[in-house]
């Protein structure tokens, strides 16, 4: 089978889907298109399936074939009705509706091998014809069976970032399941679909954050660094509500956005680390202290902030702060900030530090330190001193042409 035809196939499908805000019901902003490696990713994994003859999947599929031999060009072999299942996303066009009608029986099937399967072939098929489908899916995750349940949620973790909207109610429920192996791979989706589309994940974390349940907030939290520098003023609402929030590891999460939000996002990202700074978490402030370093020193905000740092009570905030200051000012102004900051310090390190800021070397230091400060003398050139070529000129021998150079022949003057 040529999987790169498949490949186009599916894309040219997946565009014809238009994810909606479900409150105003305008189109999605799409971050951007997805690599070939993504839309293979929602294939069933190789095997037989790929080898079958458009003109027998839909029989096989369905049941009519029990099993069909494949031809030796192919690879051999035998192909049975769960790889017709499989292969559903290769039939021809005129043959999608038929193909369609047998996928969503199979997702009703009495026998749960035939589910799981019609499970595993639905995200490569959703991309050709999607309507009923995510109904199914919902149905699925709540089977009787935990290995249709299994396949349903790695469905859900394939589709959720392909029909956002589609899957929206889904994954609400999910997100707050009881069991721990819904809810992670519920969160896991949630990231992949905050990956292509930021307003979804804006959306659902905004949610969360608000929730009572604390395993709630933490992981929409853990899942804002996806959204740092897509999800635009809303996302640094969700950042600055989670690093006022009253558990420790929810600002822990958020303060690890700060830095990256620093790159890009320079102003917002000042004025939350200026709230960070202040967090009686040690963590938290030392995920501020890396952003702050990142930030334009020349801005009176983050001047400011490394002034106030280096009266703060926090040893290690302290230290980074005050290894900042000769970066935001100099010259006197420096010297009068280190003096000031030197009667309050009891840290050894540091004051050392304030005092070699505080001395003005020029004028206070040892002689060697006052010397370093002087311009070097010009090296001036003796004039009795003569050029090595001409040097080399005179040591030689002179001969009759040099008669007028020494004003008599060279014999008058050998003697």
């Amino acid at each position: 089978m040529n999987r790169g035809s498949v490949v186009r196939r599916v894309r040219r499908m997946a565009r014809e889907y238009i994810a909606r805000d479900p409150r105003t019901g305008k189109a999605l902003r799409k971050s951007r298109v997805k690599e070939d490696s993504d839309i293979r990713a929602l294939l069933p994994s190789g095997g037989t399936w790929e080898s079958i003859p458009r003109t027998d999947i839909l029989g096989l599929a369905s049941g009519e074939l029990g099993v069909i031999e494949l031809p030796r060009t192919s690879g051999g072999g035998f192909a049975r009705r769960q790889d017709g299942i499989k292969a559903l996303n290769r039939v021809f066009e005129e043959d999608i509706e038929t193909a369609h009608g047998i996928l969503l029986n199979c997702l009703d099937d009495d026998s749960a091998d035939i589910r799981e399967v019609a499970l595993e072939s639905m995200p490569s098929f959703s991309m050709r014809k999607h309507e009923g489908l995510i109904r199914c899916l919902s149905d699925r995750l709540m089977d009787d069976s935990p290995e249709v349940r299994d396949e349903a949620m790695r469905s859900l973790e394939k589709m959720a970032p392909v029909f956002p909207s589609g899957c929206e109610e889904i994954l609400r429920r999910e997100l707050r399941h009881q069991e721990d192996a819904r809810r992670k791979n519920a969160f896991s989706a949630l990231k992949s679909t905050s990956e292509r589309w930021a307003e979804t994940g804006c959306l659902h974390i905004d949610e969360l954050i608000r929730e009572e349940d604390v395993d709630l907030r933490r992981r929409a939290a853990s899942i804002l660094r996806v959204l740092t520098t897509k999800g635009g003023a809303e996302g640094w609402d969700l950042i600055g509500w989670c690093l006022e929030d009253e558990d420790a590891e929810v600002r822990r999460r958020a303060s690890k956005t700060l830095n990256s939000l620093a790159g890009s996002e320079p102003r917002i990202a000042a004025i939350l680390v200026e709230v960070a700074m202040s967090d009686d978490d040690a963590a938290v402030r030392k995920s501020a202290m890396g952003a702050l370093k990142k930030l334009n020193m020349e801005s009176p905000r983050v001047s400011r902030m490394v002034i106030d740092g280096a009266r703060d009570r926090d040893y290690e905030l302290r230290k980074a702060c005050i290894g900042l200051l000769s970066i935001i000012m100099s010259g006197t102004e420096l010297r009068e900030t280190a003096r000031e900051l030197l009667r309050q310090e009891t840290r050894s390190d540091l004051r050392k530090r304030l005092v070699a800021l505080s001395t003005d070397l020029e004028m206070e230091g040892t002689e060697d330190q006052k010397n370093s400060f002087l311009a070097p003398l010009e090296q001036v050139q003796d004039e009795d001193e003569k050029p090595p070529e001409l040097k080399m000129i005179s040591n030689e021998k002179k001969g009759e042409h040099h008669k007028d150079e020494l004003s008599r022949p060279e014999s008058e003057g050998s003697k």
